[in-house]
């Protein structure tokens, strides 16, 4: 008797017996726990490589190089560039050709400023995606999980209501398995919530990064026309 009643509370049997709304329940937690997953890792890699990018950008640059010679080996690359480089590319790229037609310095700085916002506009998609995913898998999962649990439980009881005798035996495999529908939306929720947070977290640095570097480098496209300006007058 208490072999067949364990064998009746494994995980697997508690899934198959579960009514079908439950079931419906738990494929849903469970392909979002999949594919929230398969974003943490793909995020985690992407993140890592972004962070590496950015640091091997900025010792190249502020490496005393010409950037004119940089602009050429970042935008030459058959990949687009991506992250700090893209940003600097499209700068550099609008101070090209904005040096050559204006003399006004003003519209020479707004002009590349604009083209490296729109540059980090993009970057900032790039450093965004799939982060609102996991933030709703991460705050919907317990509800949606806590739904099947409320459901499971109902059916339980109204089973119950039928029967002349109750024991322990023919209430727990009721309850057992609406109970997994919560446990299955914790297992989604959690590891979501805690990799949003780390990945909010990463995200923001880099967009600080970003804009602290773009405002460096008008600074020194500020100073390059002052420059330029002087040695013409």
């Amino acid at each position: 008797m208490q072999e067949t009643v364990h064998n009746s509370l494994s995980v697997w049997s508690l899934v198959a017996d579960a009514s079908l709304l439950v079931q419906l329940v738990m494929l849903i937690l469970l392909v979002a726990s999949v594919i929230s997953w398969t974003m943490i890792f793909y995020k985690w890699r992407s993140f890592r490589h972004l962070e590496r990018a950015a640091e091997d950008f900025e010792d190249e640059f502020w490496s005393g190089g010409e950037m004119n010679k940089l602009y050429r080996e970042w935008s030459s690359q058959n990949l687009e560039p991506e992250g700090m480089a893209s940003i600097f590319v499209s700068g550099y790229r609008e101070f090209n050709r904005l040096s050559g037609n204006t003399t006004d310095r003003s519209d020479l700085i707004n002009g590349v400023h604009r083209a490296m916002r729109v540059a980090l506009n993009r970057e900032i998609d790039v450093l965004e995606t799939n982060l609102n995913f996991l933030a709703t898998v991460g705050s919907t999962s317990p509800y949606v999980g806590l739904f099947g649990t409320v459901w499971g439980i109902m059916n339980s009881f109204r089973s119950l209501g039928m029967m002349q005798q109750v024991t322990i035996a023919t209430v727990a495999p009721g309850i057992a398995e609406a109970l997994v529908a919560t446990a299955m939306g914790l297992f989604a929720a959690i590891p979501a919530v805690i990799a949003y947070n780390r990945f909010s977290n990463t995200s923001e640095r880099l967009m600080n990064r970003y804009e602290t570097f773009q405002e460096e480098f008008l600074n020194i496209v500020n100073r390059q026309s002052s420059s330029k300006r002087r040695a013409q007058s």
